[in-house]
């Protein structure tokens, strides 16, 4: 399946998004319907995240609040297992569609092209379902609404809710937890996934979005999400005016990471022993007391210079030493011991101030301690085989990631050539005892989990940072990763 993540620069020409929003437990889109078309209607939706696993959380709703006690519903969301599953319920299933396919991967965007259309003749094209610009036809679950069978969108009489990352009984369980980006949905109309997307010219396997804006029809409760406006992120943009009402979100729930420009995020499918939770759109990573647990970025990288920030907003438990942050060579899953010990190639910088090589638990004492509320940065360079770590704006160890192969104040570490390497390093944080736990803040430039005060970008213009970056550096991205390696 194509999917918009790694190296797959193709994206990163012709049309743009530059948008997104962010989602967590605390957010929630809705207005009311006018009168419309129940009977017609189509949606599209960029997304990213995962795993959603409990709460059937939603991406789409619309209710009959009159009849919400019988579950009177239309909604897009995910099923326990993750499935992206499409139901229309009014005492009944009146059409219900859960692919086959897996495809869950939490540091990919998904295109979703949802169609109702229960006045088609033809019973199993009343629902039509498009991932990825290819039309699902193979449904593990499959009933298909009767003629005419009116969906609980449109409604004016009763009044129907529209809900966007939410449902109509509002409780955090059924609420959406990543990335939106590009949100469409038109009243009256069928249309496919090819008026919303393309297939790249070049590479004919990935899918992108593309222009549609002076394309589409929308119709009466028809709306158009770019999310450029920080302030009002549910703002309209498609001339209706038919604005969301948004609660739980700041100005920091924007972000750059999008289908066009993927960022490098937290991995929750890399989470050595399953004892950290994630949020903040994966780039939040909480590890409670009593547990130990650490995790890797999504994105690895074996060339080039790359720089993020962590910030350890939480330092808790009888033993608040040897919180680690760093790289990997290599995602945790296979390991049977603490991650401070258990790669062959794994660098670090202890909270009580140093910098730990795993493989010869050897320790350079020279950087300071750091605490709750401290923001550090790290520079990779890979060119030069050099690590950086800063605090709060100052190098560690009189360092200069610009110092090229002198490597002043930096961690030597070993070449991609090495037999004992995999080639790749990932962002890495954790804890590794039980005696420990931690909240960790990532900003890897999409969407910081913290509130940045600067916007420091990189050389590209990626990025959104609190301190500069090093000339020369850039941020994990994918039109980075295919301009400048990695």
């Amino acid at each position: 399946m194509p999917l918009i993540l790694g190296s797959q620069s193709a994206v990163s020409t012709g049309y743009s998004i530059d948008n997104c929003s962010r989602w967590n437990i605390e957010g929630r889109m809705e207005r009311n319907f006018a009168a419309g078309d129940p009977d017609t209607w189509t949606f599209s939706c960029w997304f990213k995240g995962g795993p959603w696993g409990t709460g059937y959380p939603k991406i789409l709703q619309g209710v009959d609040p009159a009849v919400a006690a019988d579950n009177a519903d239309t909604s897009l969301q995910f099923n326990t297992s993750d499935e992206l599953t499409f139901l229309n319920w009014n005492s009944g299933y009146d059409g219900y569609r859960i692919p086959e396919q897996g495809w869950l991967d939490v540091g990919a965007w998904y295109h979703i092209v949802l169609v109702y259309d229960s006045g088609n003749g033809t019973p199993a094209d009343r629902i039509k379902m498009y991932l990825n610009g290819a039309q699902i036809t193979a449904f593990s679950t499959e009933t298909n609404p009767d003629a005419d069978q009116d969906s609980n969108f449109n409604k004016a009489s009763p009044q129907c809710e529209f809900h966007l990352g939410s449902h109509f009984g509002r409780d955090t369980g059924g609420r959406f937890r990543g990335y939106m980006a590009e949100v469409a949905y038109v009243d009256g109309t069928v249309y496919a996934a090819s008026d919303f997307g393309e297939f790249d010219e070049d590479s004919p396997t990935i899918w992108k979005p593309k222009d549609f804006s002076g394309d589409i029809t929308f119709g009466t409760n028809g709306l158009y999400l770019d999310f450029a406006d920080s302030a009002n992120l549910g703002n309209d943009v498609s001339g209706n005016g038919n604005d969301l009402t948004e609660s739980g979100f700041t100005a920091a729930d924007q972000g750059t990471d999008t289908p066009t420009n993927n960022f490098c995020t937290m991995n929750p499918l890399d989470n050595f022993y399953v004892d950290a939770t994630f949020s903040e759109g994966n780039n939040q990573m909480v590890i409670a007391n009593g547990t130990k647990a650490y995790g890797t970025g999504t994105m690895g990288v074996s060339a080039g210079k790359w720089y993020w920030e962590v910030k350890m907003s939480a330092n808790t438990g009888s033993d608040t030493d040897e919180q680690s942050l760093g790289i990997a060579d290599r995602v945790a899953t296979a390991l049977t011991d603490s991650y401070a010990v258990g790669y062959p190639a794994n660098y670090v910088y202890q909270s009580q101030g140093r910098f730990v090589e795993s493989e010869t638990t050897t320790a350079d004492t020279c950087p300071d301690s750091y605490t709750t509320g401290d923001i550090m940065m790290v520079a990779l360079d890979l060119v030069n085989d050099k690590l950086y770590f800063g605090k709060n704006g100052t190098w560690q160890c009189s360092g200069d990631p610009t110092s090229g192969a002198t490597g002043t104040g930096a961690m030597s570490i070993k070449g991609t050539g090495d037999v004992d390497t995999s080639g790749f390093y990932f962002p890495l944080c954790g804890s590794d005892t039980t005696s420990r736990g931690a909240t960790w803040q990532f900003n890897l430039g999409g969407c910081s989990a913290f509130d940045v005060t600067s916007a420091n970008q990189d050389g590209n213009g990626y990025g959104n940072f609190e301190y500069a970056v090093p000339s020369g550096y850039l941020a994990l991205c994918t039109k980075n990763l295919g301009s400048d390696g990695g």
